[in-house]
């Protein structure tokens, strides 16, 4: 089945933060793919939002200068020469009302030089702090006001809030300002094909959707491992921590998908609503139960391949006494008449010995009564079902076979498919079809603020049992590893283990 994709509406989009990394390396690279794959209309303009002080013209050499560094564009191709004729350039500070007054009047300018339809897409890729005063300002100037025609939204990047209280309240602020249908929250993470493929599978094949329930699962495992450290990152890092920075977002996505029911249709709001009936359903620990199926670790020095790698409190702007968690797993359970008894185990870690994102998901093992009168090896078959997200997109099923010769033995193979061995997978960055869903109007693959309270309302248990200082401390575990051994033990004493990642 294909569905036509036709190309976004007239629009500016304007990037709060035109002059930082994000800007550079993800969103002016994925502007490129959409031009070069014609879903950009002829009417069509950025502008750039920023504190220095440069020209529309010095603004586009430093765009084209850093392209050619860091190798994010081809520069010298029809789809970049297209795009840079519509770039312009806004200096500002975030927090002065007279700029924003003045970007106004420059939208007006480029609503009628680039015909535009006084469509208006503003895109907030700058520090979380900045979130609220830029939204207080936009409105404040009249700028998400659509009764004098066209539409007018705001792309608000992660981290939404840092706890529940704060998410509550960058909640009020949006919705006091902005209608819900204008606000999208991103995560970059459902800009994956992979991510977005789940409900394809699910829902699209009938041997699949039969099966999953918690009359055939036995438990759902769902990683986000990486190789990499804090980097350059170590003072912001460390206020936030890896259950911060990964968990309320990607991992309670991919959660969402998997254990959602189905929709009444793919309209964004019925999407959305079964989305957030998961993680309200998501059973909350009091500190006990949030020590006990809970988990957190800190990479200490070790080795990935031949290369020596720090600690973590040796790291940049780090402190040497920081109790800052770089990996965290958890057990949690969805009660619902779906889901009641499976175990959902989530883990993500930094400076672990592969980078990889999957879902594992093990179905209940059969009955060996059958074999037990035969002679041979009849070790339990464990039939998982594998989502690899990144980085070799594809799903993989492993079942149980015989073992030719005499013998009944069994061993386990698996059944792969590779998307990069069927299709032609597109140059991406992950933000190609998120920008287009947002001209569109489309906010399926968007937090709703429902969902953002409910994750939090989940986590928030775990920051406060945390903040005991007689609660223990991340456990230590060497870079290059596979995590802390608390981690092994929480599934351990379930009789199970994680499924190996990559």
């Amino acid at each position: 089945m294909t569905i036509e994709t036709k190309k976004a509406p007239p629009s500016t989009l304007v990037i709060f933060g035109g002059t930082g990394d994000l800007t550079k390396r993800l969103l002016l690279p994925a502007v490129v793919n959409l031009a070069r794959a014609k879903l950009l209309p002829e009417k069509f303009a950025v502008l750039g939002v920023g504190r220095r002080d440069y020209s529309s013209e010095e603004f586009r050499a430093e765009l084209t200068r850093s392209a050619r560094e860091i190798g994010s564009i081809d520069t010298k191709s029809p789809a970049w020469r297209w795009l840079a004729g519509r770039i312009d350039y806004h200096k500002g500070d975030f927090d002065d009302p007279a700029a924003f007054r003045r970007l106004g009047e420059a939208l007006e300018t480029i609503a009628r030089r680039h015909r535009t339809e006084r469509n208006v897409l503003f895109y907030l890729a700058t520090a979380p702090e900045a979130f609220p005063v830029i939204i207080e300002n936009l409105g404040a100037a009249g700028l998400t006001d659509e009764k004098a025609g066209g539409w007018r939204r705001v792309v608000i990047e992660k981290p939404f809030g840092t706890d529940l209280d704060s998410a509550r309240a960058l909640n009020r602020k949006i919705l006091g300002i902005l209608e819900e249908r204008q606000a999208f929250r991103i995560d970059h993470y459902l800009g994956k094909e992979t991510v977005q493929n789940i409900m394809m599978l699910r829902f699209s094949n009938g041997i699949f959707e039969p099966l999953w329930n918690r009359d055939h699962i036995d438990h759902v495992q769902i990683s986000v491992a990486e190789t990499v450290g804090v980097e350059t990152r170590g003072k912001l890092y460390d206020k936030v921590g890896a259950l911060r920075d990964m968990v309320p977002n990607h991992l309670f996505q991919v959660l969402a998908l998997i254990a959602m029911e189905a929709p009444a249709s793919f309209d964004a709001d019925a999407v959305r609503t079964e989305k957030a009936k998961v993680l309200q359903a998501v059973r909350s620990y009091d500190c006990e139960g949030c020590l006990d199926n809970v988990v957190r670790g800190q990479y200490r020095a070790g080795r990935i391949g031949r290369q020596a790698m720090p600690g973590y409190r040796g790291e940049p702007d780090v402190s040497a006494r920081s109790r800052t968690e770089t990996y965290v797993a958890m057990k949690l359970l969805v009660d619902d008449w779906r889901w009641a008894g499976v175990p959902f185990y989530l883990r993500t870690g930094k400076r672990l010995a592969a980078k990889s994102s999957q879902v594992a998901i093990q179905f209940k093992q059969a009955p060996l009564a059958l074999f037990r009168d035969l002679p041979g090896d009849h070790r339990m078959v464990r039939n998982f079902l594998v989502l690899q997200i990144q980085p070799d997109e594809g799903v993989s099923l492993q079942f149980g076979v015989k073992v030719p010769g005499p013998a009944m033995t069994v061993e386990e193979v698996n059944l792969d498919f590779s998307y990069r061995d069927r299709f032609a997978m597109p140059p991406s960055t992950g933000y190609e079809t998120l920008i287009y869903d947002c001209m569109r109007g489309d906010a399926t693959l968007f937090q709703r603020a429902d969902f953002v309270e409910s994750g939090w309302r989940v986590l928030q248990p775990m920051l406060d049992a945390w903040r005991d200082p007689r609660a223990p401390g991340p456990a230590g575990y060497a870079a290059g590893g596979e995590g802390p051994k608390v981690a092994d033990q929480l599934l351990a004493r379930d009789g199970r283990t994680w499924h190996t990642l990559g």
